[in-house]
C-alpha cells in the first residue's frame, strides 16, 4: 500500500471531507465496475455506489491496513448490492416468475463468440434474483449455502435460480450467435 493511500485513509479516518472526496474520485470507477455487476441499470448501481460509499466512510475506522484496501472496499460494495437486493425483492419477484417461461437449451460454443462486454449485458438482462445469485456463486464464490444466507432465501432456491440464470444466458447466447 502506497504512503498516499495510507494518508488519504488516515484522512477519511479523522472525517476529512477533502480526504473523502479524493479517495470517492479515486475509487468510483472501480465500485461502479463491481455495482454493474449486480444492477439492472446504471442507475441502480450509481444508488449501490453511493450507499457503499457511506459503509466506506462510516466503517473505515475499522479498516485493518495490514490487508488490501480495494478488496476490503470491494467486500462493501457487494455487501451494499445484497442489501439494495433485500431492500427492493418485493419489487423482483414478479419478474423472476415471468423470465422462468420459455427457456430452451443452445449451442454450448456461443460463448466463444461473445466479448465480455456483451456477456455482462446478457448478466444484466437476468432478472435481479437470478443476477445476484450467479453473480455471488460465479463472479465471487460464494457457496449456496452461503447465498441463502445473504439474501435470506434457502439452499434450494439458491441453486435454482442460478440454474435458471444460467438457462436464461444460454437462451440469450443462442440467439445472439443464430
Amino acid at each position: 500500500m502506497t504512503e498516499d493511500l495510507l494518508e488519504l485513509i488516515e484522512g477519511c479516518k479523522s472525517n476529512c471531507r477533502n480526504a473523502q472526496e479524493t479517495l470517492y474520485r479515486k475509487y468510483y470507477g472501480y465500485a461502479m465496475s463491481i455495482c454493474l455487476l449486480y444492477s439492472k441499470t446504471r442507475a441502480e448501481a450509481e444508488e449501490i455506489a453511493h450507499d457503499g460509499f457511506l459503509k466506506v466512510f462510516s466503517k473505515i475506522k475499522q479498516y485493518d491496513a495490514n490487508f488490501g484496501f480495494k478488496s476490503w472496499i470491494r467486500r462493501i460494495f457487494i455487501n451494499s448490492a445484497i442489501d439494495y437486493f433485500r431492500r427492493n425483492r418485493k419489487h423482483y419477484e414478479h419478474d423472476d416468475l415471468e423470465e422462468a417461461r420459455g427457456m430452451e437449451s443452445f449451442n454450448d460454443n456461443a460463448i466463444d463468440q461473445l466479448a465480455a462486454q456483451e456477456i455482462m449485458l446478457l448478466v444484466q438482462d437476468l432478472s435481479p434474483s437470478y443476477q445476484m445469485v450467479f453473480n455471488l456463486y460465479v463472479m465471487e464464490g460464494y457457496k449456496h449455502h452461503e447465498i441463502a444466507e445473504q439474501l435470506g432465501i434457502t439452499e434450494g432456491t439458491s441453486k435454482s435460480n442460478l440454474a435458471k440464470a444460467r438457462n436464461k444466458l444460454k437462451l440469450a447466447l443462442s440467439h445472439m450467435t443464430s
